[in-house]
């Protein structure tokens, strides 16, 4: 790793009480003025005040002690690397409070962050912008000169000079509005003032917006603005979030703490939400529903991002975190309580068997390389925090609070969560702050627990096996550190306090024992266990490790997949377990493609999920030979029956998970090429593009990705046409999203050259050039190297946020030789990416880790796939 920044927090002998604020953005010339007269503290004398600014111009500064005379500053001093400004004052600042003012004017950037530019067409076809902010994490001083880190907390008082025909927003609600004196055209709107708050929660909007209102049970009033035209598209979000707020000030017994609280959609939006505080922006996918043209899984993703989003206002905006080091808590704790939240308002969708397989198996994937890092990450300069905005601070951190949670129990969770709210609302806390909390609402060694999970990288793989004496089962489990490569061979001997549940054949839903597992080998005893009864470990897949069976322990618990005895997140969990143990080489990747075939009956979505993810996996590892075909001919054989059973249209009775798996497996064997799949896509492909029949929302992706798959130049240009009439964000993702399977060179090439045209939102461009990386080997190169040849454009467009990582992990991961791991590192040595760092690395240890995998399996799963084939020998 390159030498670490030096970086200092800001000094403390001044800092802020109260920000009063005014702003005056010109939508036209993408300039703003901006004026603030700040109550502030001296707390040592001084004759400098040291605050954040970026990209801002300061005019004057003065300040006035209370009650004394304003001092003009004579001297700024920008230090554009660390985004600081130094003003300088011809005598010293005594101690006490005073106001700072300051005149400014920035730039209305295109870059997603600070106060940018939103572009959008009006409903008719005007192009126009609205003014919208993102501050988290560090880009509040790019709107107004600030002391911009979480814990200096202060109270903000904001005014903005806009359009009088425009809608302006901000965190509190307005309290007045006036005719603004020096232009007829414009208006002053005042919002009231804020709690005590951090700087990266501040957000204002100004814009062209619709709303629909509600009121939540306990009095907030409530509101989605949409674009202009679309406000009925609000509707579904309104409904989650009036739901919503009720649910979570009776879980935490806290309630919430202002009069208002607006989700707005924002059409450019590098992530998918953020959570300011009464003031929540969304990407327009993330908070839109069309009851015609949104899909199921659409519908499941608002919801989810409505209950994190709306989770913060409690955890994060009113007791937040001391530093961004413990960033992970704010978000792996939000990313677990919106499947808690979801599951209280949408029960049918079975939310917390796909939590398993969208984060707990996500994060273990990323945990188990060596360039992986713990949850906790000491962070210095605001340039690193970019870089922790990832699986294992999201996805990670949910499933340890979820085994945590398990661990302590709801009653007593509740309890702790409660008294660390109380405790510090309007304050600053760090991690151990609620490990103490919930240690004192549990009596159990809550610290020493999780700090084995937060502070260590990477999880256990626990190897069992039993022996029967008599009527008794005897279990010897040993744990060792589960490594991406294989068995762990450190020198050091990192250990977990696990806690580890037991089930039986008796009982596959109950626990028959629960253990706290802290050394790295135990001897354990299940008293009347026949011997033709099997064991589970990991009831529930709540317990983040691995498990590897003896071959005489998993023997029998492949019928109980097969009869389905076993519960869906069990046999999810099983088959996820073997999955990565045959990626690292631990066992043969014949034995779980032999298991994988005992899922025939298997009914459940989300096993289906995650199954057509690990297949997906190794289709694009068997990419690299010759053999390709052979694997389609087993996804064919796999999927088919449960597609026979499925059909194409939905029957009566049905719901939200049927329409999921529906949309799952026809897109499976349309890609896959299976021939009765491919006709009908085809042919109501056809109907829909003639407007004789419209596709269901649902079945829309996978038609389209198997008519592109198999299609030509034709069905290419149809399907840029529909992108183009598509009136709907949601549309025109699905359609981005899926143009990457088309096959030929030269349509591979027009797909990546649209990715970087006017057609498509810049937030949009990596998912249509991941599509090309995944859809196929041509795709793959072909992506590659257009990001290297178009290299300048995508870095400057994202300035390292996080889309940049996201955009080299969908390129190069699904590469598989040893030359290809230097060719990667290579060009990123040359053309450095400070965010993306740790994701280049990942992304090299991915490749290393295919190439072996295909050296030590291929054959064999080649051999296996052939004598599948075969016909049964004549006896």
């Amino acid at each position: 790793m390159p030498e670490k920044r030096p970086f200092e927090r800001l000094p403390a002998d001044v800092s802020p009480l109260n920000y009063g604020l005014c702003l005056k953005p010109d939508l036209i010339d993408f300039t703003f003025e901006g004026k603030l007269e700040a109550a502030v503290q001296v707390k040592q004398a001084t004759n400098q005040i040291v605050m954040n600014c970026a990209d801002i111009d300061i005019i004057t500064a003065s300040y006035a002690p209370e009650g004394d005379e304003e001092v003009h500053a004579t001297g700024f001093n920008y230090q554009n690397e660390d985004e600081k400004v130094t003003l300088s004052f011809p005598s010293t600042l005594q101690k006490g409070t005073g106001t700072l003012k300051i005149d400014f004017v920035g730039e209305l950037n295109d870059k997603m962050k600070g106060f940018y530019r939103s572009k959008y067409t009006t409903p008719t076809g005007d192009t126009r912008y609205a003014a919208v902010t993102q501050f988290e994490a560090t880009d509040a001083r790019r709107a107004f000169p600030c002391w911009d880190e979480p814990a200096i907390k202060a109270t903000f008082d904001i005014s903005l000079v806009v359009p009088k025909d425009r809608v302006a927003l901000s965190n509190m609600n307005v309290i007045d509005r006036k005719p603004y004196p020096d232009d007829e055209n414009l208006v002053e709107v005042k919002f009231a003032r804020t709690p005590i708050m951090s700087t990266y929660l501040v957000a204002f909007v100004v814009g062209e917006y619709d709303f629909v209102e509600a009121r939540s049970l306990d009095g907030v009033l409530v509101r989605v603005y949409t674009p202009v035209g679309k406000a009925e598209q609000g509707k579904f979000a309104l409904e989650v979030a009036a739901k919503t707020l009720p649910f979570y000030k009776d879980y935490f017994n806290v309630p919430y703490p202002l009069p208002k609280i607006d989700l707005i959609a924002i059409a450019d939006f590098a992530a998918g939400a953020m959570e300011n505080w009464g003031l929540v922006t969304y990407r327009e996918t993330a908070l839109l529903i069309d009851p015609k043209n949104s899909c199921s899984s659409s519908r499941q993703w608002v919801a989810l991002v409505v209950g994190h989003e709306l989770a913060h206002q409690w955890f994060g905006n009113l007791v937040t975190m001391e530093w961004w080091t413990h960033l992970w808590l704010n978000e792996g704790f939000a990313s677990w309580i919106e499947y808690l939240c979801v599951d209280h308002c949408f029960p049918e969708y079975d939310i917390w068997t796909q939590f398993v397989s969208a984060d707990y198996t996500r994060a273990q994937e990323l945990d188990a390389l060596d360039n992986s890092h713990p949850i906790e990450v000491s962070v210095g300069h605001p340039s690193e925090v970019d870089e922790i905005f990832d699986a294992i601070s999201y996805s990670k951190g949910a499933s340890v609070i979820r085994m945590l949670h398990d661990y302590i129990g709801d009653e007593d969770f509740r309890k702790g969560m409660n008294l660390y709210l109380t405790k510090f609302q309007q304050k600053n806390a760090a991690t151990e702050d609620l490990w103490e909390s919930l240690e004192k609402a549990s009596g159990k060694p809550i610290a020493a627990v999780m700090n084995t999970w937060t502070k260590q990288m990477g999880f256990p793989l626990i190897y069992v096996e039993a022996e029967q004496q008599e009527d008794d089962k005897v279990l010897k489990l040993v744990q060792k550190k589960f490594c991406a490569s294989g068995p762990y061979t450190g020198e050091d001997f990192p250990m977990w306090m696990v806690p580890i549940s037991i089930c039986t054949s008796d009982d596959p839903t109950c626990a028959k024992m629960q253990i706290l597992m802290d050394k790295p080998e135990l001897t354990l005893v299940l008293k009347d266990i026949k011997p033709d009864q099997w064991v589970k470990l990991n009831l529930g897949t709540v317990g983040f490790y691995r498990t590897q069976y003896s071959p005489d322990m998993l023997e029998s618990l492949i019928p109980a997949i097969k009869d389905l005895s076993l519960p869906p997140v069990d046999r999810l969990g099983l088959q996820n377990d073997l999955f990565s143990l045959a990626r690292a080489g631990i066992i043969s990747t014949v034995e779980v493609l032999k298991v994988m075939e005992a899922f025939v009956n298997e009914p459940n979505y989300t096993v289906w999920s995650d199954l057509s993810c690990n297949l997906g996996i190794l289709s694009t590892l068997l990419s690299h030979t010759d053999f390709y075909e052979e694997i389609q001919v087993f996804v064919k054989d796999v999927f088919s029956p449960i597609g026979e059973r499925l059909g194409w249209d939905p029957k009566p009775g049905e719901g939200h998970l049927d329409a999921l798996l529906r949309g799952l497996v026809l897109g499976k064997l349309g890609k896959a090429g299976h021939k009765a799949t491919l006709e009908e896509a085809r042919r109501r492909f056809k109907d829909h593009v003639e407007g004789k029949h419209m596709l269901s929302a649902d079945l829309r992706s996978p038609v389209y990705v198997t008519i592109l798959k198999h299609g030509d130049s034709t069905t290419l240009d149809t399907m840029l046409k529909l992108h183009k009439q598509a009136d709907m964000q949601e549309e025109k993702n699905r359609i981005e999203r899926v143009l990457g399977a088309i096959s030929q060179p030269e349509l591979i090439q027009k797909v990546l050259t649209f990715a970087l045209s006017e057609e498509v939102r810049p937030q949009d461009t990596v998912s249509v050039i991941g599509g090309v990386a995944g859809g196929s080997k041509q795709g793959r190169k072909a992506a590659w190297k257009f990001v290297r040849d178009n290299w300048e454009e995508l870095y400057n467009r994202y300035q390292g946020g996080f889309l940049i990582s996201r955009l080299i992990k969908l390129t190069v991961d699904g590469f598989a030789n040893d030359k290809m791991a230097a060719e990667v590192k290579a060009f990123f040595e040359s053309h450095p990416a400070p965010s993306a760092e740790r994701t280049v690395q990942q992304c090299c240890e991915n490749i290393l880790l295919n190439a072996a995998w295909l050296k030590r399996d291929a054959e064999n799963i080649h051999q296996y796939f052939l004598q599948r084939k075969a016909p049964p020998a004549m006896v």
